[in-house]
């Protein structure tokens, strides 16, 4: 394979660079195969980045080396790249990338933005979230099982309320649990409803949750990180690799599958093949995300 190439995608000329670079050399995963693997699911992925803006997280020579954020979309990105301007409190404006379309996330794939990370909201309506996020996030030794734990528990407070949740793992050490709405609401409604869900269940599993974001409290403990749910703040994109010593997704998984992790006491954790091999099955378990009407109750019905 030559290490550089020009790309026809999708009819746009895409250039791409050092693609035997070794990007995982735990596994000797390349950047080739990272743009490989953002090409192969970009079908499901897609839909779950558009009108998103992203912050990209750059690692130029692969997991090991340094890595960077960008939120300023790059100057010399291609004239096919769109952007979206987002004001800043202290004045002026961030332009953000947006990836609408597979020529970008090649684009953004080959200046090495291993992960995705983007916003609860869609522009142009950068005030309304479409969507809940729970991140679980166990402090040693506690790990995925326990989070699996807790995730059920999320699950059965939004079943009572009478909405829907779907969770996904991080692709790092944790899971993710998130409410589709689409429907009007603000952040500041999506944010206190989230710290009121995180704070009840803390409540209710004393010995294994933690709302508060104080570290040394966590030992042993899984915090469930509410204040995702920020205007502000970005989330690990599902589908999106992890700067991991293995090329390991953000997965969708099923409540069942969840429920046998507890069960098994194994973890959950998958990597790109393993991913591209359950969408071609399973298609995509968070289409819902993107479609589900739900309204957020008031907070008094928790």
């Amino acid at each position: 394979m030559a290490d550089n190439a020009t790309l026809d995608v999708q009819g746009t000329k895409v250039d791409v660079t050092n693609l035997q670079k070794v990007f995982y050399p735990k596994t000797g995963f390349t950047k080739g195969e990272v743009i490989d693997y953002y090409i192969q699911i970009s079908t499901v992925l897609l839909p779950h980045l558009k009108n998103r803006p992203i912050s990209l997280k750059r690692y130029p020579d692969g997991v090991e080396g340094f890595f960077f954020y960008e939120k300023e979309c790059p100057a010399h990105r291609p004239k096919w790249v769109k952007t979206r301007k987002v004001a800043k409190k202290d004045g002026g404006a961030v332009n953000y990338c947006l990836m609408n379309d597979l020529p970008a996330l090649v684009w953004a794939a080959n200046l090495a933005d291993l992960e995705l990370h983007t916003f609860l909201h869609r522009a142009p309506a950068l005030t309304r979230p479409t969507m809940l996020a729970f991140d679980l996030d166990p402090g040693p030794p506690a790990d995925i099982v326990l989070c699996c734990h807790v995730g059920l528990a999320i699950k059965a407070l939004f079943d009572s309320l009478g909405l829907q949740s779907f969770p996904k793992t991080s692709g790092s050490k944790g899971l993710q649990v998130y409410v589709p709405l689409n429907t009007p609401v603000t952040y500041e409604r999506t944010k206190a409803f989230a710290r009121a869900v995180a704070q009840a269940l803390e409540q209710q599993f004393p010995e294994t949750v933690i709302s508060r974001m104080v570290r040394t409290a966590r030992k042993g403990k899984v915090f469930v990180d509410w204040s995702q749910n920020d205007a502000k703040k970005t989330t690990v994109t599902v589908y999106s690799l992890r700067a991991k010593e293995t090329p390991t997704v953000s997965t969708p998984v099923t409540w069942d599958e969840v429920k046998k992790t507890l069960q098994s006491q194994r973890a959950l954790k998958f990597e790109a093949n393993d991913v591209l091999r359950r969408v071609k099955t399973m298609g995509d378990l968070f289409e819902p995300i993107l479609t589900l009407r739900q309204k957020l109750p008031p907070l008094k019905n928790l």
